[in-house]
């Protein structure tokens, strides 16, 4: 939007008045901070007078710019562009708060994947853990019963040699006692057996679990790069398309600027012809009235002429 002459040099001295005001606000403020020495507990007022201070100077600044603008170009369209500025850099600030906050999300979801998958691995080695003891415990009771066997066994030949003098009736008896601990023997063998056949079982059990859990895990961390690697591709396209956008607002502004200074030009043209043409008339009009120039001479001329022979 273009004003005139008059309307941008009064709005420049009303800028240049503003900035004036500014500048002496901003040198007092300096002068304020000088002369106070703040305590620690009056930090939040020093910042808030560098603040005030800064944006004094940030708008007497684009004042400054503003004010020339008008006086050059009679335009205010840097002010617009630093509107439109500021409001890209605030969308491209919450953009990437936006994008933080969605990566922390995630990276606080995996991170607490990553504690349940590490106490349920403790869980696992605990259960390990458990399961050696309890082989440990199934060797002892193994070499017990062994001990407890190879006891039996003596107590036995001791038996028979002590009772070789008894009757048949006993060597019965002492073989029927036989056979029973034989079969008790056989019995726990089997039982041992029976267990030791339950915990390997159950450790293959635990190692495969552990060994799924592994793969899950690593199939959630592809995800997760894979999903961080499609965001930094996608942040990466939407920049180009905003500096493609930029580039080619940029071009569409410098050709509608280029087309108002043409306009201004024409027009500015134009009037100056239409007024030329008016004084031309003007003029030309009085000097007809007032019987001056070339005609006026050479009807004077003429008139002189026929005087003097009317004379003769």
């Amino acid at each position: 939007m273009s004003l005139t002459r008059i309307q941008s040099l009064c709005v420049a001295a009303v800028l240049n008045d503003c900035c004036n005001q500014l500048n002496k606000l901003s040198s007092e403020l300096s002068a304020h901070m000088r002369q106070e020495k703040y305590s620690t507990a009056e930090a939040q007022e020093k910042a808030r007078v560098m603040k005030l201070k800064s944006d004094c100077e940030y708008i007497s600044q684009q004042m400054s710019n503003l004010q020339a603008q008008l006086i050059e170009e009679q335009d205010f369209s840097c002010l617009l562009q630093e509107v439109e500025e500021t409001d890209q850099a605030k969308n491209t600030e919450n953009a990437k708060r936006e994008a933080k906050r969605e990566l922390a999300s995630k990276t606080q979801t995996l991170h607490r994947q990553q504690q349940e998958l590490r106490q349920k691995t403790e869980n696992l080695k605990e259960m390990c853990k458990c399961a050696k003891r309890l082989s440990k415990q199934v060797d002892i009771q193994a070499l017990k019963m062994e001990k407890r066997k190879k006891l039996e066994e003596k107590l036995q030949e001791q038996q028979l040699k002590r009772t070789q003098f008894e009757t048949n009736k006993a060597e019965s008896d002492l073989e029927k006692k036989r056979e029973l601990l034989k079969d008790q023997l056989q019995q726990q063998a089997e039982v041992h057996e029976a267990k030791k056949k339950y915990l390997h079982y159950r450790h293959e059990e635990l190692q495969q679990l552990q060994l799924d859990w592994q793969q899950r895990t690593d199939m959630m961390l592809h995800e997760v790069e894979h999903q961080l690697n499609e965001v930094n591709c996608k942040r990466a396209i939407t920049l180009d398309k905003l500096a493609e956008l930029k580039r080619t607002f940029r071009e569409m502004e410098e050709v509608v600027l280029e087309d108002r200074k043409e306009q201004e030009k024409l027009r500015r043209q134009q009037e100056e012809n239409m007024a030329a043409t008016k004084i031309q008339a003007w003029w030309r009009g009085v000097m007809s009235r007032r019987g001056l120039g070339k005609k006026a001479d050479k009807k004077k001329g003429k008139k002189k002429g026929e005087g003097k022979k009317k004379k003769k």
